[in-house]
């Protein structure tokens, strides 16, 4: 009865006009004969064959096995040191290598906080998170002021291939005009803790507004591969959803980059319900009259500017 159910999971998964033999001689790396004789009932999955189909699949064994309100997830690498943070970028590009990297493939972000892929350049601002993100989750290791920092070089090269797939997709991204605050009181907190100079928050500062800047440049009508949603009332979540034509991915937050990851088809399917929903409750910035697109970027800037001011009273006391 499990193995039938496992198989109808499987077909539906694929689709109809593909071939069950063919896929499952694919996934387990078996011959057509042996796929013949499981499908078939002659044989039975093994244990780590009834595996290894769910994770190629995306199939979830909970819902498949036992009903519609369990879902299986993987989780990401708890990071402890900079060397599982290299790691957690590289299980993360594993996690999109399922995905083209083009315009058929897109990606969802309910953005509470500026989203992962714009804080992982090679600058000031991206090398500021990097520290940030060290300090939060309990590095083994001294606290440092943020000058004396220094950034591994395979975590830029791990970092280099997320920011490539990201440009290459299609990406709608959910905002409201909370998403840069916490970048901002992590400037001022670091600031005020005397692990970061004067200057350099100013210079911080300065690199958000940049990027502000950039986001506001290329979120235009004619960008179809881009667009910028914002929404009033929406608590958002950090959550990603990812698909193409033939699978998605769900990402949802359980610590600061920590993530649970499913490809359940039921799940993700409501939650890709659930983002159109809201969608169609936000602005398109993209297409917005002048007035309402300068508004939200003007709110931006000028909470950079204050926070700024800030740091700049603060020095002169």
């Amino acid at each position: 009865m499990y193995q039938e159910r496992l198989i109808h999971a499987i077909q539906k998964r694929i689709g109809q006009k593909k071939s069950i033999l063919e896929a499952i001689s694919q996934a387990l790396e078996i011959s057509y004969d042996a796929a013949h004789r499981r499908i078939s009932m002659k044989s039975k999955f093994s244990i780590e064959e009834t595996v290894k189909l769910a994770q190629h699949f995306g199939i979830s064994m909970d819902t498949t096995f036992q009903g519609a309100d369990q879902v299986l997830v993987k989780k990401t690498k708890e990071i402890k040191s900079l060397t599982d943070l290299a790691d957690y970028f590289d299980q993360s590009i594993k996690s999109f290598s399922d995905y083209k990297r083009s315009a058929d493939t897109t990606l969802f972000y309910s953005a509470k906080d500026i989203p992962l892929f714009y804080l992982i350049e090679s600058n000031l601002l991206s090398k500021f998170k990097l520290y940030v993100w060290s300090n939060l989750l309990n590095f083994e290791k001294e606290e440092t002021k943020f000058e004396s920092f220094q950034v591994q070089a395979p975590l830029s090269l791990k970092t280099q291939k997320m920011r490539d797939f990201y440009q290459d997709i299609s990406r709608h991204e959910i905002w409201n005009d909370t998403t840069i605050n916490s970048t901002l009181q992590q400037i001022l907190y670091f600031f005020q803790s005397g692990l970061l100079a004067a200057e350099t928050a100013r210079l911080l500062c300065d690199n958000l507004l940049e990027l502000i800047s950039s986001v506001e440049e290329k979120c235009t009508a004619k960008n179809e591969q881009y667009k910028l949603y914002y929404h009033e009332l929406l608590i958002l979540n950090n959550n990603v959803l990812i698909s193409d034509t033939e699978q998605m991915s769900l990402f949802v937050p359980y610590t600061m980059l920590g993530y649970f990851i499913t490809k359940d088809l039921h799940t993700c399917q409501n939650v890709s319900d659930f983002f159109q929903h809201q969608l169609k409750n936000s602005k398109l910035l993209n297409k917005a009259g002048t007035r309402d697109k300068k508004m939200f970027f003007n709110k931006m800037y000028q909470k950079i500017a204050f926070f700024k001011n800030q740091i700049e009273a603060i020095t002169e006391f």
